[in-house]
């Protein structure tokens, strides 16, 4: 039987997330730095726990103010000193609730970046290493290959919510057609992506996206209702579902 992740980015202050993280089998959560503080940290951490949902940290760039969706460019020093703030901050919570912190993915600009960039991606592994954790991005990339020279398990990720450029990189959010609301359409990636690792960017170029672990944007339009679209055709189709941390 084939199986998959489906995770979802929550405690970000959405008002879908309880309904959210009852679809989906790992939950990424806001550690304070785009979004989010300790109270929705507990929450988030303790409905993961009641749903038997995996918790990963979502860390990001110091950016309340955009959503950590700016571009920045940190020294590695300082971005290594932010993300190891944030590990903490959620791990500590994590503890009080009798829950283990199992991977992570960064969030948003820093996301995209570390795709591209080897120096910031270094840093990314470089704190995933440390803490003993997986790292969760995009396939065939810089934080990739970061994690393979620190022998990071890397866990590959595909977004059914999202539109794809050509090379595999995801579509700038001010693109059309670079989120995606539409719970049929999304369900139908979804499967695709799953059973034949296979998306049509937005230039219509089919394109390989090997994937472990699909997202679905706790921020994107009804995103409770994408979920559980997409739960139910992966299911339908005899996909298993199942946390891969």
């Amino acid at each position: 039987m084939a199986a998959i992740d489906l995770n979802a980015d929550l405690g970000e202050g959405m008002s879908e997330d309880a309904e959210l993280t009852a679809q989906v089998t790992s939950a990424n959560v806001a550690c304070g730095f785009h979004a989010g503080d300790v109270e929705t940290m507990a929450v988030t951490v303790r409905r993961a726990r009641e749903h038997r949902v995996a918790v990963g940290a979502h860390p990001s760039y110091r950016d309340r103010e955009n959503f950590g969706r700016s571009p920045m460019n940190p020294s590695p020093d300082a971005l290594q000193a932010d993300l190891e703030a944030q590990l903490s901050a959620l791990a500590e919570v994590a503890v009080g609730a009798m829950v283990e912190v199992r991977y992570l993915k960064p969030h948003g600009a820093l996301y995209n970046r570390i795709a591209i960039d080897p120096e910031q991606a270094e840093v990314v592994a470089r704190v995933a290493a440390a803490a003993g954790l997986p790292l969760v991005g995009l396939p065939h990339s810089a934080i990739e290959a970061a994690a393979d020279r620190l022998r990071v398990r890397f866990v590959r990720e595909a977004f059914a919510d999202r539109g794809y450029l050509p090379d595999g990189r995801l579509a700038p959010r001010g693109e059309p057609g670079a989120v995606l609301s539409d719970p049929e359409v999304v369900a139908l990636r979804a499967v695709r992506l799953a059973r034949e690792h296979r998306v049509t960017a937005l230039d219509g170029t089919e394109i390989t996206v090997e994937a472990a672990s699909l997202c679905v944007h706790g921020d994107t339009p009804g995103a409770a209702r994408l979920a559980r679209a997409v739960r139910a055709a992966l299911e339908a189709e005899g996909i298993d579902l199942r946390a891969f941390a």
